[in-house]
């Protein structure tokens, strides 16, 4: 009864995580299948769940944090670690995954990385997906460093301040660990697993990119919005900055696809 009580409350005290993950596993099964979605999703919580149990011990591999346990009472908490955190991981590998596709389709004008979902990642598809895995939680980090000053709440907080906005850059590189380790996890497993029984047409795999990007976007959104209310606009600009020059190219090249479509 306990653990179904932390459980509801993780759900009514987080419901933005978990839309995001329901959004994300709807896409992600579309896209790829139940199989690849399970190893996908799985193997990430575990490497991030794992990743943040030796991080508050021995500091390796986002740095020397640890949880701040004002909400044990509340929600979910497996050892030292709230649930909800390490599923955030998860729907934003996904996302940076569907990204890093879309924005190889927009660049080749083909549709030659959509059909490349259909194996195992490649590298330049992983590396984009990790910088952009990485790139967002530029946005998110600092701003939930400051969850004390909106509905998030104190949740955490490192050892020593770090030179970003009060993160180390020890946390970004963490998550660049998590990004390829996951990724490669996925690779090895991936041939392995059951094909999708019904075989999407490229059309339709390039629009489940796009729902997989708007996921991206609508985290990133989320947090630059919450970054101004907490009047944090330093720290909202800079990041409004890191992403226009992509989102004016993204634009701009769904735009010139869109009215060429023979070209996608």
């Amino acid at each position: 009864m306990d653990f179904l009580h932390l459980l509801i409350g993780t759900l009514l005290l987080r419901p933005y995580v978990f839309f995001f993950l329901a959004v994300a596993l709807g896409v992600s099964v579309m896209l790829m299948g139940r199989a690849r979605t399970a190893v996908f999703f799985g193997a990430t919580w575990a490497i991030a769940f794992v990743s943040e149990i030796s991080s508050t011990r021995i500091g390796f591999p986002f740095g020397d944090y640890h949880y701040i346990d004002t909400t044990r009472d509340q929600e979910l908490w497996i050892f030292n670690i709230p649930f909800m955190d390490s599923i955030s991981f998860s729907f934003l590998l996904f996302a940076s995954y569907c990204f890093a596709h879309l924005l190889l389709c927009l660049a080749s004008g083909t549709k030659n990385s959509v059909a490349s979902l259909s194996v195992t990642p490649r590298l330049v598809s992983g590396s984009i997906t990790v910088l952009l895995f990485v790139f967002i939680d530029v946005i998110i980090d600092p701003v939930a460093l400051r969850g004390d000053r909106w509905f998030l709440g104190k949740i955490y907080g490192y050892t020593e301040p770090g030179i970003y906005f009060g993160v180390p850059l020890s946390n970004f590189a963490g998550w660049a660990f998590v990004g390829m380790s996951s990724l490669l996890v996925f690779k090895i497993w991936e041939p392995c697993l059951a094909v999708p029984k019904t075989a999407l047409s490229l059309d339709c795999r390039l629009k489940l990119l796009y729902f997989g990007t708007g996921l991206y976007y609508l985290v990133l959104v989320f947090n630059l919005a919450v970054t101004f209310w907490i009047s944090e606009f330093v720290l909202g600009v800079v990041g409004s900055m890191i992403y226009l020059p992509l989102s004016l190219w993204i634009l701009m090249r769904s735009y010139s696809s869109y009215i060429k479509p023979h070209t996608l």
